[in-house]
């Protein structure tokens, strides 16, 4: 690394190792970027900056050196999509004579920047200049906030959990905000754009700028200046007034970087790691007490029992029930969702006096299945040091930590106050209704879920014409981008299109059982759910198997092809095991799986495919065996409408 003198420069370029993407910066009287591919410019001069609370602006100013750097190593993924990923980029560090800086970098798949305050000064962030200014009317596919169209500043209290929109940006609507991450199409090329290192900083969102414009510009929720308790069971914190600035900072610090990933073919979009790559490296030298695997839940299923001698629900023989059906299956855990502790009291020291806690954790020791509890946000977050070291010496393994609802700086800093809380005292998180990953996961690895997703729970109350099969087919181009997600799949009872209905107590998926069993291959989720009810799970031994065998995190993953909305097909390696799924919206298709990604030998290849009739009931499936190479001619494979299939690879052994 060069330092070289700035005083005279103000025009920057940086390419990519492979030199298709071209980022030009321009340190003129405000800084801005343009951005191209493959000759073709994406994004045009798009200003960037920050105003501190002394009226000064970050981005412009006097330049008093710069540098380049070129970087090609590798870094681990613990409890990821691969053991190792890839880290290859070219960078460029500008240094401005006010205790800023900024840097760039470029990968081949994309891009990304972000400010870093060099000084030991404290002062607060009074807003952000971002967006980003395209080179046409694109092709837009965004989340909007579900609520309060119009009024945006009660747009920053959403789930997270919206459908996406398709329309040109000229056709989004102005009144309503796009949480991230989001994909722009040029028709060449698309462009998902998120961000990563969220700690005491606010999310973006995004609004489009009028017609004509092609501008998406920036908005941030500025820091909340008076509470109130209220929400759901009165666990949530809800603003009520907001001060006039977005952040406090307290000497040196990064700020988020602001991610573009780029690419010609809707398979490399989601074959993109830039968000983990990009995030601060893990805090945990020990990190062999994180255990990843799946669980058994009761919330989706409604503690739907039968055959048996006690009344299901919330107490402690439907627990030691649940722990029994994760041991028969190897399963690694249970959640105690919501009424473990008492509700309406915020207060995870008031256990249900019909849930005997330690005995249930006893039993789970014996059978070695762990326990995670869920919790409220307020419950957690106004006892949170308490509350893990009282439980985690009582033997629960993690929390399920749900309805925080917010991604302003306030929030983003209990996520990591959270994460660093709870490995201290070795216990897994997994945060529901809350935000992307924003590189947590790396960060604190501890951290294995995330939601912002509209996942499998909304099959429990949701209009029955949305379409949660085409959404199925574009988070992993999208919102997976990000990181892991907390979907919570594996229903067994499935139903076609005109078959759904939104039932509460006994849920139904959309689309087949296959899709259902894609799924734990398509999606990223070390700690992954069974949603059903082990009386199901028991009726259909074969599926239920296969479901409890895939691995939740993996030594290899490869986006085998796809289009964004349509369809996609993941191929996941374990070992010397190669799993694969592949998902359809609610067109049928016939799709060629190639087994040339495989290495050399015979393989056992055991499927599992759409029945002839699962058009018309969901839940039929086929099985078959096959003995398959890397030579062997592709597979065609029919999905049904809403369809799927999954199989696992596995060598063969001589005589075998």
């Amino acid at each position: 690394m060069t330092l070289v003198p700035g005083l005279q420069a103000r025009d920057f370029s940086l390419a990519s190792p492979d030199n298709s993407i071209i980022v030009n910066i321009k340190a003129e009287d405000n800084l801005c970027f343009n951005v191209s591919k493959d000759g073709d410019v994406l994004i045009t001069d798009t200003p960037v900056g920050l105003t501190l609370d002394d009226g000064s602006i970050w981005g412009s100013g006097r330049i008093r050196n710069h540098c380049y750097v070129s970087v090609r190593d590798s870094i681990p993924a613990p409890f990821y999509r691969a053991e190792s990923i890839a880290e290859v980029y070219n960078a460029i560090t500008i240094n401005f004579r006010n205790g800023c800086r900024v840097e760039f970098r470029v990968y081949d798949d994309g891009f990304a920047y972000r400010f870093v305050n060099a000084s030991d000064r404290s002062f607060k962030i009074r807003e952000e200049q971002a967006g980003f200014r395209f080179n046409g009317d694109y092709m837009m596919t965004v989340p909007y906030v579900k609520d309060n169209a119009g009024n945006i500043p009660a747009q920053f209290f959403n789930s997270f959990e919206n459908l996406y929109t398709t329309c040109a940006l000229s056709k989004m609507d102005p009144g309503r905000l796009c949480f991230l991450p989001l994909v722009a199409d040029s028709g060449k090329h698309k462009i998902c754009i998120t961000e990563t290192n969220l700690n005491e900083y606010p999310g973006m969102y995004l609004t489009v700028q009028g017609a004509g414009k092609n501008e998406l510009k920036a908005m941030f929720a500025n820091y909340p200046a008076k509470l109130e308790q209220g929400g759901h069971n009165n666990l949530q914190m809800l603003v009520r007034e907001r001060e006039n600035w977005l952040c406090e900072v307290r000497g040196e610090r990064d700020f988020p970087w602001r991610i573009c990933v780029i690419a010609s073919d809707d398979a490399s979009l989601a074959a993109s790691n830039l968000g983990y790559l990009l995030a601060e490296p893990s805090k945990l030298e020990d990190i062999s007490w994180i255990r990843p695997g799946k669980v058994a839940w009761e919330w989706w299923n409604a503690f739907n029992l039968t055959g048996v001698d006690f009344k299901a629900g919330k107490n402690t023989p439907t627990y030691k029930y649940f722990i029994d059906f994760a041991a028969e299956q190897g399963i690694e855990y249970i959640i105690m969702d919501e009424g473990w502790a008492v509700n309406g009291k915020a207060d995870l020291m008031q256990v249900n006096p019909e849930v005997n806690l330690q005995e249930i954790l006893d039993y789970a020791r014996q059978k070695n299945v762990g326990v995670i509890l869920w919790a409220g946000y307020y419950a957690f977050d106004r006892d949170m040091e308490n509350v893990c070291r009282h439980y985690a010496e009582m033997g629960v393994k993690g929390f399920k930590v749900d309805f925080m609802d917010r991604d302003d700086a306030m929030m983003t800093a209990f996520n990591y106050r959270a994460a660093q809380t709870a490995a201290k005292y070795h216990l897994l998180l997994d945060l529901h209704g809350t935000h992307k990953p924003a590189g947590l996961n790396r960060t604190w690895p501890n951290v294995l879920n995330f939601e912002g997703v509209h996942g499998l729970e909304q099959m429990k109350w949701c209009d029955r014409d949305l379409d949660q099969m085409e959404y199925d087919v574009t988070i992993p181009y999208i919102r997976q981008v990000a990181g892991p997600l907390d979907y919570t799949q594996g229903a067994m009872h499935n139903a076609n299109r005109k078959n759904f209905n939104a039932v509460y107590f006994d849920p139904m998926s959309q689309g087949t059982r296959c899709h259902q069993l894609a799924l734990y291959m398509v999606l990223d989720s070390p700690l992954n759910m069974l949603c059903d009810t082990p009386v199901y799970y028991r009726a259909e031994p074969q599926c239920t198997a296969f479901i409890a065998s895939v691995p939740t995190v993996w030594d290899e993953t490869r986006i085998v092809g796809g289009r964004m909305r349509k369809w996609i097909v993941t191929a996941r390696r374990k070992g010397s095991d190669w799993y694969v799924g592949g998902l359809t919206n609610w067109d049928s298709r016939d799709l060629d799986v190639d087994f040339s990604f495989l290495p050399e030998g015979e393989y056992l290849l055991d499927l599992f495919r759409d029945g002839v009739n699962a058009d018309r009931k969901g839940d039929d499936y086929a099985r078959e065996s096959l003995t398959v190479t890397k030579n062997s001619a592709p597979l065609r494979i029919h999905l049904a409408p809403g369809g799927g299939f999954a199989m696992k690879l596995s060598p063969k052994r001589c005589g075998k």
